[in-house]
């Protein structure tokens, strides 16, 4: 044993050694304590009883304090004013985040100059991005019809003539295919002139579709198909050679119930098997003669003539539902336009032996008559000389084929399938090269769809024409044989 002999009790290093003191957990002050907590404070030696372990500040077996976590019920502290105000130009443009906008939200119902700001600041951003329509635009299947008709070659060539044919059917079609019953339903007025005076028939639009189904007959029985009216019945009823009025009034009478939905699909067969059968027939089928009953035409006329009344039912169904229908491709048009003019002459020679049309003036030998320049603008347009006097040896036939041979003449514009180059151009694609130059008495301008609505009888002729200028007679005559070109 070592030690002092002089000193008594027992000396430091000789005492027992405590257990190490454990510090206490250390606290954030990002949690909001205003300090930090105070450690305990230590046990002072001389309490400790001799011959016993010093205890620690900290029980073993108590558990150790944890840090203070946020109550989940507790709201966050309200921002200041000037935060607010500094966050509505973020929350026009709907750039805040959710607890910033309920903020904002909240403090405008309190805040008056805040919320007059706030308000002037949406109306700003409403200039810089205005509302749109959810609504699809109307002519968005059409221009993607149209797109797709473009792109899309047809495995069967269909003749140029039979082209706008097609197309009509096809957009018709694709107007009917979402109708329902009260669009079917909806009354339709035909319009046409007869003797100088507007004519109205009231239908619906199944009542149309019945009628263009019917009067398309007379092209599928000129191709050997069958007729929508059936060959005894109609032969029975007089309609199988009758008049497109006395073909739809027979189809109207036989339907059983009021007509709808169900005639779309076989239009649309008949449609289909016209153009399939028109590709199958070559070249010569363009001559076949189709009788409108007392008048025929050239097949390759006669559907031109078919896509024209398609087109014009078609807009007259659209206006009867307030929907927008647009006009056909300018080449299609123009085709309509180049018939109609050539069928003038018919029409003026017919209005005369009805006692319509003023008098032939007497010519001279080898004179070639009187003529009118009739220029339509616009998409499709044209020129064409109209002639005003019958030929020397008479006024032709009393059908549109005869009038077709007549001397109306295109002398500008695109060509229709068939057609030599203006100024060599005669009605029905027959050269005139030497006939003598006619004398022009007057001019006229139209609009290329006014043209088409005068001679569909939807406008009235005096206010068709934009441009007049020479004979007035011979401009009037013209107009009125022009809407004489109309029929049911």
């Amino acid at each position: 044993m070592s030690g002092d002999p002089g000193r008594s009790g027992p000396r430091p290093e000789d005492a027992p050694q405590g257990a190490p003191r454990i510090p206490g957990q250390r606290y954030p002050l990002e949690n909001g304590e205003e300090s930090l907590p105070q450690p305990p404070a230590p046990v002072p030696p001389d309490s400790v009883p001799p011959g016993s372990a010093p205890q620690s500040s900290v029980p073993p077996s108590a558990p150790l304090p944890s840090a203070p976590q946020p109550s989940a019920s507790q709201d966050p502290p309200p921002l200041p004013h000037q935060m607010l105000k500094s966050l509505l130009g973020a929350w026009a443009l709907a750039a805040c985040s959710p607890r910033e906008s309920l903020s904002v939200e909240e403090h405008l119902g309190h805040c008056g100059s805040c919320a007059e700001e706030a308000l002037r600041l949406r109306q700003a951003v409403e200039l810089l991005h205005p509302a749109e329509s959810l609504d699809l635009d109307p002519a968005l299947r059409r221009r993607v019809l149209g797109k797709a008709m473009e792109g899309r070659p047809a495995r069967i060539p269909v003749p140029r003539w039979a082209e706008a044919y097609d197309a009509e059917t096809a957009r018709l079609d694709a107007l009917l295919k979402d109708f329902g019953t009260a669009e079917w339903h909806a009354g339709v007025g035909l319009r046409w002139y007869r003797h100088d005076a507007q004519v109205r028939r009231k239908t619906t639009v199944g009542g149309v579709l019945g009628h263009l189904t019917a009067v398309d007959g007379v092209v599928a029985r000129a191709l050997g198909l069958p007729d929508p009216l059936g060959g005894d019945a109609a032969a029975e009823a007089g309609s199988a050679e009758g008049t497109p009025r006395e073909r739809t009034e027979e189809f109207w009478r036989a339907a059983a119930a009021p007509m709808g939905r169900e005639l779309r699909g076989p239009w649309r067969d008949q449609s289909h098997e016209l153009v399939r059968t028109l590709a199958f027939a070559g070249r010569g089928s363009g001559l076949l003669p189709v009788s409108y009953g007392g008048c025929a035409l050239p097949m390759r006329d006669a559907l031109v003539d078919r896509a024209f009344a398609c087109w014009v039912h078609a807009g007259d169904i659209a206006e009867a539902v307030h929907y927008p229908y647009a006009p056909p491709a300018p080449g299609h048009l123009h085709h309509m336009i180049d018939l109609a003019a050539r069928l003038l002459p018919t029409a003026l020679a017919a209005r005369r032996r009805d006692g319509l049309g003023a008098a032939v003036p007497p010519r001279g030998p080898g004179s070639a008559g009187r003529a009118l320049r009739m220029e339509v603008e616009g998409a499709g347009g044209g020129e064409w000389l109209i002639p005003l006097d019958p030929p020397p040896s008479g006024p032709g036939g009393a059908g549109p084929a005869a009038g077709t041979a007549a001397s109306a003449q295109q002398v500008a514009g695109p060509q229709a399938p068939g057609q030599a180059p203006p100024g060599r151009q005669a009605a029905g694609g027959e050269a005139a090269a030497e006939a003598p130059p006619a004398d022009e008495v007057a001019h006229i301008a139209l609009d290329g769809i006014e043209f088409c609505r005068l001679a569909a009888g939807h406008l009235p002729p005096p206010e068709a024409a934009a441009g007049q200028h020479g004979d007035r007679e011979a401009i009037r005559e013209v107009l009125f044989a022009a809407a004489a070109l109309s029929r049911m």
